[in-house]
């Protein structure tokens, strides 16, 4: 494996269904692991443990903020079909008093992308996203995320400067934030590397004047169909920030111009 996110989301099988994972503290936000690479890890196990290939739909509850370190991954299949299998999985990690404490715990179905039907009927379209070079990067200007981001150095994110306002203090008010994204190291986009691109980007808060961690509750993705090489496009909406709480709406588009993923999380609200 020549990526770094293919080395830190390797997983080592131990007996079966159950499997020895490192959560690299390159892809932390605000000392946190950020969810969507522990999603990615978690459907690098699943892919093993399940006959089918390729996640379809995953669903994962966050339940307390993982930290870098060594990890434990259990999987469970719940059913095995023709064209879809499904299972479950749980990382936990160990406290300082050697105590168990589950992190995330996910549900998913397994599919192979390549056999799906080439019918599309949508009305969807690509986000309007100005060029790439027109798009601005960590290096262009105030850290896209305060405090500590060691993810930021691991991808190629480019945003939509209509959605950067809260980097100079002006945020729109909208909750909307939209890119360009792809990994740092150049490795192409794959079904597993979207469970990533869905929560990689800045969250929407920050564009409703809320800075801070904005932790996930629950997320649920869906792989549409494998990417084309090339930059990602994504795009994130909330409408609804109520009780603390907010949505976040992901879409994710390849270079050819076809909705790969999409996802819908519930996301704690700053509390600053």
């Amino acid at each position: 494996m020549d990526s770094e996110f293919d080395r830190d989301t390797a997983v080592t099988l131990r007996e079966p269904g159950v499997y020895d994972a490192e959560l690299s503290a390159g892809w932390t936000i605000i000392q946190a692991v950020n969810g969507g690479y522990l999603l990615a890890l978690l459907g690098r196990a699943l892919g093993e443990a399940l006959p089918h290939p390729d996640p379809f739909t995953i669903s994962a509850h966050y339940l307390t903020p993982s930290v870098p370190g060594p990890a434990v991954i259990r999987t469970e299949t719940v059913r095995t079909g023709r064209t879809l299998s499904t299972g479950q999985a749980s990382l936990v990690q160990y406290a300082e008093d050697g105590t168990e404490v589950e992190r995330i715990r996910v549900l998913a179905s397994y599919g192979d992308l390549d056999s799906l039907s080439d019918d599309v009927r949508t009305t969807a379209k690509p986000p309007a996203i100005p060029p790439r070079e027109h798009c601005l990067g960590p290096s262009d200007g105030p850290a896209p995320i305060p405090g500590s981001s060691a993810i930021t150095e691991r991808l190629d994110i480019k945003l939509d400067p209509t959605t950067l306002g809260w980097a100079v203090g002006a945020p729109s008010g909208k909750g909307e934030m939209r890119g360009w994204f792809g990994l740092a190291d150049g490795r192409e986009p794959d079904p597993l590397s979207l469970l990533l691109t869905v929560d990689a980007l800045p969250p929407t808060s920050f564009e409703l004047g809320l800075t801070g961690w904005t932790p996930t509750v629950e997320l649920t993705a869906h792989i549409r169909c494998r990417p084309a090489p090339g930059p990602l496009r994504v795009s994130i909406t909330t409408r609804n920030l109520a009780g603390g709480f907010l949505e976040e709406d992901a879409e994710v588009w390849d270079s050819a111009d076809r909705l790969v993923a999409q996802s819908r999380q519930l996301a704690r609200a700053p509390r600053g």
